[in-house]
This record gives C-alpha cells, structure tokens and sequence, in this order.
C-alpha cells in the first residue's frame, strides 16, 4: 500500500501537469490562427477585393499610377490590357493588372501606398 501513495506523490509524468487537458493547447493553436486571419489575412482580402473594383471600374480617359510609380492616362482599355498615354503621342501597351491606383488629384499621389 504504500508503494501505491509513493506512486501517486511524484504525480504526472514530466512535462505535463496533472488535471491539464490536451484540449487547452488546441484551443491556445486555434486562438491564435483566428486572431492571424482576423489581423491579417482578412484586411488583404479586402483590400484586393478594393483593387478588382478599381479595375472593373476603369474607363478611357482616367489618370492611373503604376507600381513603378508611372502615372499616365488610359487612351483604350480591354479585359487584359490598356494603352496608357505618358506624354503627348506617347503610348504604352500595360497589362491591366499593373495598375495600383486611379488618381483623381495630384493630393491622392501622397495617399498611395508603396507596392
């Protein structure tokens, strides 16, 4: 019998303390993948959700930047590209997607984000 009360005195193995469930930890791992998505997986989604909006919305005659930090206004638009005006009689062929911004004023050049 006694052998029995040395037994249950040293208590659980090493590394775990008695009466904590695995359950915890589980908890702890998908208590923190919420928090990851809801900081920072859910304001990109949102933000290219932004951006396809910009796109759809473009028409001739828009002022646009580019990544590269290129500004110009669209001369012709299609579904994968746009002729973009840089100059006078200056005319590039982009691909739609390379567009960051539409620019509506010079004040919204300060706004854009650095891609």
């Amino acid at each position: 019998m006694s052998s029995l009360f040395s037994l249950l005195a040293m208590g659980a193995p090493q590394g775990q303390e008695p009466g904590q469930s695995p359950f915890g930890f589980i908890g702890m791992i998908l208590l923190f993948f919420g928090v990851m998505y809801v900081m920072s997986i859910r304001p990109q989604q949102r933000k290219e959700k932004e951006r396809k909006a910009m796109l759809a919305e473009l028409k001739k005659g828009d002022k646009v930047l580019f990544a590269g930090g290129l500004l110009g206004t669209i001369a012709q638009i299609s579904d994968k590209t746009a002729k973009i005006e840089v100059a006078d009689k200056v005319r590039l062929e982009v691909a739609r997607g390379a567009i960051t911004a539409k620019v509506e004023d010079d004040a919204d050049l300060e706004d854009t984000p650095a891609a």
